[in-house]
């Protein structure tokens, strides 16, 4: 008999209650329809994952204002009473089959395929081009203006009333998203942070906005709301960034958000692996690190969908959870998997041939399956 894998025991850490310690990692689907409300397919493609055993469901992230905020045309919102009741019955779904979700709350800033005007730190031409398959737009991001002050304190404002609507909408917590290059993540990089200002210059002022938006969430709800945040070395326009400063950057980071008031720390590997993007280029694992200096549960994630690699990160003590990206998605059933010894489907590309949406999801899966009985019969 083999022991059972350490991803599928539970965890109860500050205020993380969970029955294990695999979450399904945060993804865009842009799948609304234009109106930020999430649709009838995205309830069933949160539900499945919860169904299949997943110990928490961090949703894609959702945008906070309806000024500056949103990155991606069909991108779900969390800005109105109609956007608020369709994630309702999300969150009801989630409940019903055991699991437990987060929502993850979001600004693009620069990063911004939706809107013409855009805010961030700096007035920085962003890295890149656009992402393919989010939206129609492609080529450059539109050039931001510097955030003033009072955009500065309105967008704190938005993630302060996105999480209060989670909280009514039943959700169990909220993941401020200061990772992969959007609007908090701009103000901590350091080259698209140019601002002379109490927000720019050395590290402990460019984590400062993260702060004030941990601080504001947390004292706008209630005491036994979980708050975290999300925060990572790459960005989906520069996966190949590290902190300049490394170990020493990190523990003034993650001590930050320590005290403003974070309930766990999820560390993000942009797109090549968990060693790629949670190690400084000294080979020092970031996420002991943030583990070590804060005490709180911390969540890894990158390529993790591996149950040997996930066994490593956990026995190693880079983590106490595990998030599981595109892994998850031919695998929303993927604890049960591991718990029966079943073999994982390996992610095919071609579920994202016709669009990253959840619909178009669906019909490949369809096909897939129609497929796959034809060569049976």
């Amino acid at each position: 008999m083999t022991d059972q894998h350490p991803a599928l025991n539970t965890i109860s850490a500050g205020k993380l209650r969970l029955a294990n310690r695999a979450a399904v990692a945060p993804m865009s689907r842009v799948s609304t329809h234009g109106d930020g409300v999430p649709t009838g397919a995205m309830t069933e493609y949160y539900r499945r994952f919860a169904a299949g055993g997943f110990g928490l469901v961090i949703t894609e992230g959702t945008y906070t204002d309806r000024e500056f905020a949103q990155a991606y045309p069909n991108q779900p919102g969390m800005t109105t009473e109609t956007q608020e009741q369709a994630w309702r019955r999300i969150a009801e779904a989630i409940h019903a089959e055991g699991g437990t979700v987060f929502m993850q709350l979001m600004h693009g800033g620069a990063l911004s395929q939706h809107l013409s005007g855009t805010r961030a730190a700096s007035a920085i031409q962003p890295l890149r081009t656009m992402l393919a398959g989010y939206s129609r737009k492609q080529g450059l991001f539109p050039k931001p203006q510097a955030m003033n002050l009072a955009e500065i304190d309105a967008a704190i404002d938005g993630f302060v009333q996105a999480a209060q609507r989670a909280e009514r909408a039943g959700f169990d917590g909220v993941e401020i998203h200061a990772a992969n290059g959007y609007l908090l993540d701009q103000f901590l990089t350091d080259y698209t942070n140019l601002r002379e200002d109490q927000y720019g210059g050395p590290v402990r002022n460019r984590i400062r906005l993260t702060a004030e938006v941990i601080t504001a969430v947390t004292r706008a709800v209630g005491s036994d709301f979980v708050t975290g945040v999300r925060l990572s070395q790459g960005k989906v326009n520069d996966f190949d960034y590290l902190w300049g400063g490394g170990l020493a950057d990190g523990e003034v980071i993650f001590s930050a958000v320590h005290e403003a008031g974070a309930d766990y720390i999820h560390f993000a590997s942009e797109g090549q692996g968990f060693d790629h993007g949670c190690l400084t280029r000294e080979g020092d694992s970031l996420t002991k690190l943030a583990r070590d200096v804060t005490g709180l549960p911390l969540i890894a994630n990158g390529g993790l969908h591996n149950p040997s690699e996930a066994r490593r990160i956990l026995d190693e003590g880079h983590g106490d959870l595990v998030a599981i990206g595109t892994g998850a998605l031919v695998n929303p059933d993927w604890p049960k998997k591991i718990a029966m010894g079943q073999r994982l489907l390996d992610f095919d590309p071609g579920m994202f041939g016709n669009g990253v949406d959840v619909e178009s999801q669906f019909r490949w899966e369809a096909s897939r399956d129609g497929d796959s009985h034809a060569m049976a019969a």
